[in-house]
């Protein structure tokens, strides 16, 4: 029997967190709507929180909130307001980026778990001993690492009493997993404050090689490196996605869901990635994870890949094939999107 590694994937909304329990998650991560790195989603009303933590509970899905932002003074009060009602919310976690909260987490709320946010960027063994004296039990590994570093840290981190945590699907930061201070120069937007704009992916000036879009990454997935990620020692796998619909949501976690239990049972994992290419994706890389850095992760197209990737497997041409193809991919996830919500329809908060 293989050793079990979480699921974790995101919720950006209700329907989301429910359609993540649908599809087989272990634990949700999601932010509220404040002091949260994803000011631009849905996100969650303290006064669901409840029912949300309930229902996930039944459900055997633990509930991760995040409050992964840099802390100005002025918010202090608010911010102590907030963690005195979740201190008593039962949620399982607490995904924190500022050091202040880290302080004051293992100094007053000591019965509420820390989880080290990617926005840490924890890379070295140093990190993870300075985040144990601040009892973290959990750290999110920089996905700019590859398996090597992510084996030696994991396994330092277990020497420290702290869980890892490695993001295996989603978008890919051109900064350092969010430490980007594009969007905030340009339009007073910082991404440590959850505001983001994706500066990254927007059209600039064309290159010399002809490129429109030259900052901008193809998506992050791990579908493949899954018996290196266990080999290593990872204890959970990460989903990033909480601007997501709930239709995005369901199937790539059913596809990792799928993923694992074909792990655990049949000692080897699927190569079928298919399923991920029904819903939106700016095409995928692995280049961090194996350390094979180039030209290849880019690509000059900040839209959805999807109906490209499917027009090239069919092997069609001209404009009448790529139609046919958006055509039968409205289908694939309208079915989707009919089938989920037949499903959440089930789940009440």
């Amino acid at each position: 029997m293989r050793r079990k590694i979480e699921l974790l994937s995101p919720g950006g909304d209700i329907e989301s967190v429910k359609a993540a329990i649908v599809a087989g998650a272990d634990a949700i991560y999601l932010g509220l709507n404040t002091f949260n790195a994803r000011m631009r989603a849905t996100n969650i009303e303290l006064d669901d929180l409840t029912g949300i933590v309930t229902l996930a509970h039944r459900n055997n899905c633990e509930i991760f909130i995040t409050i992964n932002i840099i802390i100005v003074e002025s918010e202090i009060r608010a911010l102590i307001n907030l963690l005195n009602k979740l201190v008593n919310s039962k949620i399982d976690g607490v995904i924190v980026q500022d050091l202040g909260l880290l302080y004051l987490l293992s100094t007053y709320f000591k019965n509420l778990k820390i989880h080290a946010s990617t926005q840490l960027t924890t890379h070295n063994e140093g990190q993870i001993k300075f985040l144990s004296e601040l009892s973290a039990t959990r750290v999110n590994l920089s996905r700019e690492l590859n398996l090597d570093e992510l084996k030696t840290l994991t396994r330092v981190g277990h020497e420290n009493n702290i869980l890892s945590e490695v993001f295996v699907h989603g978008s890919n930061c051109l900064s350092f997993s969010g430490l980007c201070y594009i969007s905030s120069v340009l339009e007073g937007k910082s991404a440590n404050r959850g505001r983001c704009n994706q500066s990254c992916r927007e059209q600039y000036v064309t290159t010399p090689e002809g490129k429109d879009f030259p900052l901008n990454l193809k998506d992050n997935s791990a579908f493949n490196n899954l018996k290196e990620l266990s080999d290593a020692g990872v204890d959970s796998v990460k989903i990033e996605g909480r601007m997501k619909k709930f239709h995005y949501v369901y199937t790539v976690v059913n596809a990792w869901r799928n993923l694992l239990n074909n792990f655990y049972s049949n000692n080897q994992a699927s190569s079928d990635d298919t399923a991920l290419y029904q819903v939106f994706n700016r095409d995928f890389t692995n280049a961090f994870l194996i350390g094979n850095l180039n030209k290849d992760v880019f690509i000059d197209n900040p839209r959805d890949n999807s109906a490209l990737y499917f027009h090239a497997v069919k092997k069609r041409s001209a404009d009448e094939g790529i139609r046919l193809t958006k055509t039968e991919l409205h289908d694939i996830r309208t079915g989707i999107t009919t089938k989920v919500k037949a499903k959440i329809a089930t789940l009440y908060i």
